[in-house]
């Protein structure tokens, strides 16, 4: 559940979208004092209380700031702000496994830092979020991964069926500071403000090895680049930042000339073409990309065709699908084969190992959480086949699972039917608690 603004801060942004939407050129002079007001900083507190999260380099967790004082940890922060003495910590690093193996690097700032940041992104999103083209979708009101996704089809069913799949190595790592600075810039002239997003992105960043040694580095500084993924304000920044491309697809004429269109979510982006011309725009893309110092990885790019070939986009996976009912063949996303491999791996952890001594409400409450989740993001396209997959896979283990419990030997006999499992045990079924997404807007 979203927390609703006070209403001080709701028309400070509205007056700050306003304008920026109305004076396109204009440069935003007085906004520091703004991030430290009372009600900005106090609401960023209660966004970043909500959302959790473990804690920085300092160990502070919100519970030490809560038996403390929130309303005297907040008065001092405001006064570190004031007085133009608050320098960010340090932020730690932690490594996430990926899907493929690999690992990405994930910045945990102090909740110190959460907040001002979270302060910082209150008074500056609404100015931004006038500039941002329609064609990015990660990190913004109303918008959605989702909404991402029919883009996409929605491009397919007009006829731009060559794509160009493309990623990019490390982006938020690699952002170069010089320039997104420029960007940042062009709608803000506080230099205040201005030295606050610098120093976010300057940084040390702190990780602990396998030993236990403390490692600290300045790299981002010294190189000149990055900003930690993880961060409250990251979402932001790189959005900023990615505008450059997209904007520039079209201000050189890519998208006009090509007939080449981009639909963009965070770091992910596809550019969807008219037959013919799908390997001329992966060239354009990859000068584009090269003159704003970011790196294609030459291993995931491609082009592909459909329905010939498929691609894979935000965990779906675009492709010729048919229709059990008529037997007409389609092209429409399905949830990725990585996904649901992923999710009944999280299926099978939550009944695996010594979590017998567990009671049944527990663990089936578990497996709902996974299957709601996962099935509330992939309901749109063709769902039918893997939400069978991953319900069958949730019964089946939720039946070893009471069985191991109740010690009961593995005979020929069907024990706890389907049905027996959603009705005693309270196991959700995919297909009566979730409503399928309808694919066009």
């Amino acid at each position: 559940m979203s927390l609703t603004p006070p209403a001080t801060v709701e028309k400070l942004q509205a007056a700050l979208h306003t304008k920026a939407k109305e004076a396109p050129g204009y440069r935003f002079y007085a906004l520091y004092d703004k991030v430290y007001r009372s009600d900005v900083l106090s609401y960023a507190y209660q966004r970043c209380r909500q959302n959790g999260g473990a804690a920085g380099v300092d160990g502070q967790t919100f519970a030490d700031i809560q038996a403390y004082g929130e309303e005297r940890w907040l008065a001092e922060l405001t006064q570190e702000l004031r007085g133009k003495t608050y320098r960010p910590q340090a932020v730690r690093r932690v490594w996430i496994a990926k899907a493929d193996g690999s690992k990405r690097p994930l910045g945990i700032p102090t909740i110190r830092d959460r907040v001002v940041q979270m302060a910082a992104v209150l008074v500056l999103e609404p100015i931004f979020e006038a500039d941002l083209p329609p064609q990015q979708y990660a990190y913004r009101a109303n918008r959605s991964a989702q909404d991402a996704v029919r883009a996409v089809q929605g491009l397919l069913d007009q006829g731009y069926t060559e794509v160009v799949d493309a990623d990019l190595s490390g982006y938020f790592d690699s952002i170069p500071h010089a320039e997104l600075m420029k960007s940042v810039a062009r709608r803000v002239s506080d230099r205040h403000l201005l030295h606050l997003v610098k120093m976010w992105l300057e940084a040390p960043v702190e990780e602990t090895d396998e030993q236990g040694r403390v490692r600290r580095t300045t790299r981002n500084k010294d190189e000149g680049r990055g900003t930690p993924q993880g961060g409250v304000a990251s979402p932001l920044l790189a959005n900023l930042y990615m505008r450059r491309f997209v904007q520039g697809w079209r201000h050189l004429g890519h998208e006009r000339r090509l007939n080449a269109h981009i639909v963009n979510y965070a770091d992910d982006f596809v550019i969807c073409c008219k037959p013919g011309v799908a390997d001329e725009a992966m060239s354009e893309m990859r000068r584009m990309m090269e003159r704003l110092g970011l790196t294609v990885n030459e291993k995931k790019t491609r082009t592909c065709a459909l329905p010939e070939e498929t691609f894979t986009f935000l965990g779906f996976t675009f492709g010729l699908q048919t229709s059990w009912r008529t037997g007409r063949a389609y092209v429409a996303p399905r949830p990725a084969a990585k996904k649901v491999q992923a999710v009944c791996e999280q299926i099978r952890l939550a009944t695996s190992g010594p979590t017998v001594w567990r009671e049944v409400e527990e663990v089936v409450g578990k497996l709902n959480e996974i299957l709601l989740g996962w099935a509330n993001y992939f309901r749109l396209g063709y769902v039918t086949a893997a939400w069978q997959v991953v319900q069958g896979h949730a019964c089946r283990r939720l039946r070893r699972w009471l069985r191991r419990k109740h010690r009961q030997r593995w005979g020929k006999g069907e024990r706890y039917p389907y049905m027996q499992l959603y009705e005693r045990y309270g196991l959700v079924e995919l297909v009566r608690r979730v409503r399928r997404a309808p694919l066009w807007a």
